[in-house]
């Protein structure tokens, strides 16, 4: 028998069975926004696992995902220098569960020498914030007639070409500092590149290359048991673990104030919210004592700020190695 409240019961009841089909799309904008589910954060590395980026990742995500409460999980994507992976996350939903570790070479010089950039920084990422900087060092082979930097260029000058540099391939960040250095200092070198810095830097040792730029963090040891003599970094300031070191402007090579770096991008579009809560993050990640003390013993320095100050860095130093990689072209 029907009660004079039958009918508004069952109308209550099919409106709340519509609840979820309702309220879905909703919960998901409101994800795409906050991002404060719990699932897993998906960090890209456009390179292969075991390399310097790629172990750099490894160290960093553990601390983001203690700062954000959520699981932050690296996944390399590697090709076409790193570029394959800063696809992957520009196409993604700009919800902030797919990031990208960018490394500068991929961001700053990759775009002027592949035949065919995948997306555009600029306009298919969201900078979120800055990571680690890092600077390169000139070590030349030991048995080298010159032992300062000027006595180097000045021999280079006399024998044009003569000098080989290697890199870790064509157009390496160590590449184009060798190919800004003769330019800023008015020499000719040859350039030999490798397949990595590791195989570059034996020859370097072995004397079958003259010279050669390398991370910091990576050439202290070579230099440490004096298999390489180091001649100029290539950062303003000298650095804090080569204090002895020049720099290359107090060698005479004006305007060369050259590096790299890490930064954390998402997707174009993000909500300026979702940016903030992940800068934040990241700079809290980046003060964990343990995390900071690897850093550093790997050569790199911290380098934290706004996602401008990671955009402006970007937008400078593509327009330098624009200048530089001129007539560089790989596939």
């Amino acid at each position: 028998m029907q009660t004079p409240f039958s009918r508004p019961r069952r109308t209550l009841l099919a409106l709340a069975s519509l609840c979820p089909l309702l309220l879905g799309p909703l919960a998901q904008a409101q994800g795409t926004t906050n991002n404060t589910s719990t699932q897993p954060i998906r960090l890209v590395v456009g390179y292969a696992a075991g390399g310097p980026v790629d172990a750099t990742a490894r160290l960093f995500a553990p601390a983001l995902s203690k700062e954000l409460g959520q699981p932050v999980v690296v996944e390399n994507r590697p090709g076409a220098a790193g570029s394959m992976g800063g696809d992957a996350v520009a196409k993604a939903a700009p919800n902030g569960l797919l990031l990208y570790f960018g490394a500068s070479p991929t961001l700053t010089i990759s775009p002027h020498i592949l035949k065919s950039m995948p997306f555009d920084v600029a306009k298919d990422l969201t900078a979120i914030a800055p990571l680690v900087s890092y600077s390169n060092v000139l070590v030349i082979n030991k048995d080298q007639p010159f032992k300062t930097l000027p006595e180097l260029v000045a021999y280079a000058r006399a024998n044009p070409g003569k000098l080989a540099y290697g890199s870790a391939g064509m157009g390496a960040s160590n590449h184009l500092s060798g190919e800004l250095f003769a330019l800023r200092a008015g020499i000719k070198l040859t350039h030999v590149p490798y397949k990595g810095n590791a195989p570059a830097m034996t020859d370097v040792i072995g004397g079958q290359l003259s010279m050669m730029f390398d991370i910091i963090g990576s050439a202290r040891n070579y230099i440490s048991t004096q298999r390489v003599r180091p001649l100029a970094v290539t950062s303003r300031e000298r650095n804090a673990s080569l204090p002895e070191v020049p720099t290359m402007v107090e060698s005479g090579i004006a305007d060369y104030d050259v590096g790299g770096w890490y930064g954390l991008y998402g997707p174009a579009r993000m909500a300026p919210e979702l940016v903030t809560r992940l800068n934040e993050a990241t700079r809290k990640a980046l003060a964990h004592d343990d995390l900071k003390a690897k850093l550093i013993e790997q050569g790199y320095d911290l380098w934290t700020g706004s996602p401008q100050l990671l955009a402006e860095r970007a937008a400078r130093d593509l327009a330098l190695w624009g200048t530089v990689a001129k007539g560089i072209q790989v596939e």
